[in-house]
């Protein structure tokens, strides 16, 4: 696969949202890839099934897309800011470019092909709720058989449940999302951590791989 930028669906972001992007990313980069990735990959290791089609859902600047690239996987980084894909794209090795494409979509509108694993680091929460039902159905009608999703999702004691625009689960609903996967992991916590901003933030999050049987 090349890398390519598809167009994105939506508007132009404002200038302040693209700069915030950017300065997230900055300050996010090099950062290890999620706990939730290495389990699913050490899963795969484990069985010994080799690499495949990895689809990245928020790519964000590439922690994880970064990781899957350097254990020989092809990667799908999806992604709705371009200033996140530009980013991915220049931190990754040109022997690992043919196994990377990178598209500006939104999670809502974006669309993939079957995938041993969907990868959804943090990213889950910022879909319209009412357009989580069909994304989180688009995600387990991918997985292959045998294959994982390695994600987050909030919960509702978060600090940003409530808040437009983002979808946040209760375990119970949680649970339910998974119900007919086999779940490798299903680890909840709460904290309050230090944003990129300073600012203190508490932190309700499940931290989920699962697989398709």
């Amino acid at each position: 696969m090349n890398p390519t930028h598809a167009s994105t669906e939506s508007s132009a972001q404002p200038d302040s949202e693209a700069d915030a992007w950017r300065s997230y990313y900055a300050k996010t980069r090099q950062q290890p890839a999620h706990e939730t990735l290495r389990i699913a990959l050490q899963l795969f290791a484990d069985e010994g099934v080799e690499p495949g089609l990895a689809v990245d859902l928020g790519c964000g600047e590439g922690r994880d897309a970064l990781e899957l690239l350097l254990l020989g996987w092809r990667v799908l980084a999806i992604d709705r800011q371009p200033a996140a894909l530009e980013l991915l794209n220049r931190q990754v090795p040109e022997t690992h470019k043919e196994r990377l494409t990178a598209v500006c979509r939104t999670l809502e509108s974006a669309a993939w092909p079957p995938a041993l694993l969907v990868n959804a680091g943090l990213s889950l929460p910022f879909c319209q709720p009412n357009r989580f039902p069909a994304l989180w159905r688009r995600i387990r009608a991918s997985l292959m058989p045998g294959g994982r999703f390695a994600g987050h999702l909030l919960g509702e004691r978060d600090e940003w449940a409530g808040s437009s625009g983002l979808s946040y689960h209760t375990r119970r609903q949680v649970e339910w999302l998974l119900s007919g996967l086999r779940v490798d992991c299903l680890q909840e916590d709460e904290m309050d951590l230090e944003l990129t901003n300073q600012q203190i933030k508490h932190w309700h999050v499940f931290h989920i791989v699962a697989t398709r049987i």
